[in-house]
């Protein structure tokens, strides 16, 4: 029996599991600049997924276009979570369904303090998880919950963006490039968050250059190369194969 992993485009090894997440020939533009191109995977509840690929590959893209941001814009194929068509939504109804972007520049909220970045968020239903549970995963930002958010570390900021999205009732967590900037040493406490939050039963998906911590956290990988997906399986398989990660990855 061969089961050598097939890395043709769009190869969904996980298509006979239930899918909480499941996205189906996705294509989205920027103007008439196509850039999502047809794209299809499948991420099942509590799982970690590491969507990777070289700049320019389409991640980002990717990521705007679950979370229903209007640019890039959905002009065909479907994605739907726990049941619930998110690509008949606008970006207000997809978060309230439960999918949360955090982007790279973090969007923290300049002349609010921590804790008001994070009680903003708990303004309108559906709210997720309380002021005194996220303070207990973040203690940091407890300490320096009456500070300026924007005056926070790189590394503070990251963990501010990520509990603004938990205070929010959340079912899939989309990071981008969270490790950006960061020190070994705050990554390292990055991904304990993610783990913990994982153990929660969150799903997450995560796109992040440094690949090779990306995958020794998450279950599964999707690769993406120029708006394509040519690799998803298990992230182990990644870590293993070197002639994919040259071709894909550059590592």
């Amino acid at each position: 029996m061969n089961t050598t992993p097939d890395f043709s485009k769009n190869a969904n090894h996980a298509s006979t599991a239930p899918a909480y997440l499941s996205v189906w020939d996705i294509h989205a533009y920027y103007g008439e600049s196509y850039i999502v191109q047809g794209v299809s995977f499948n991420v099942h509840e509590g799982e970690i997924l590491a969507l990777l690929g070289r700049n320019g590959a389409g991640k980002t893209s990717t990521l705007r276009t679950l979370a229903q941001i209007g640019d890039p814009e959905l002009r065909k194929g479907e994605v739907w979570l726990d049941h619930q068509p998110l690509h008949k939504m606008a970006s207000h109804e997809a978060s309230a369904s439960g999918m949360a972007l955090v982007p790279e520049d973090r969007r923290i909220i300049a002349g609010l303090t921590v804790e008001e970045n994070l009680q903003l968020a708990q303004i309108a239903p559906p709210i997720g998880w309380s002021l005194d549970r996220i303070y207990e995963l973040f203690p940091r930002l407890k300490e320096r919950r009456k500070q300026e958010g924007v005056t926070l570390s790189g590394g503070e900021q990251q963990m501010l963006a990520i509990a603004r999205a938990l205070a929010r009732d959340i079912k899939v967590l989309l990071l981008d490039e969270p490790y950006e900037g960061l020190a070994p040493v705050i990554v390292d406490e990055i991904e304990k968050t993610l783990a913990l939050i994982k153990s929660q039963g969150i799903t997450t998906i995560l796109v992040e250059q440094n690949a090779v911590r990306a995958l020794k956290l998450a279950d599964r990988a999707v690769i993406m190369d120029t708006g394509s997906v040519v690799f998803d399986g298990t992230a182990e398989e990644v870590l293993n194969n070197a002639e994919l990660r040259a071709e894909y990855l550059a590592i």
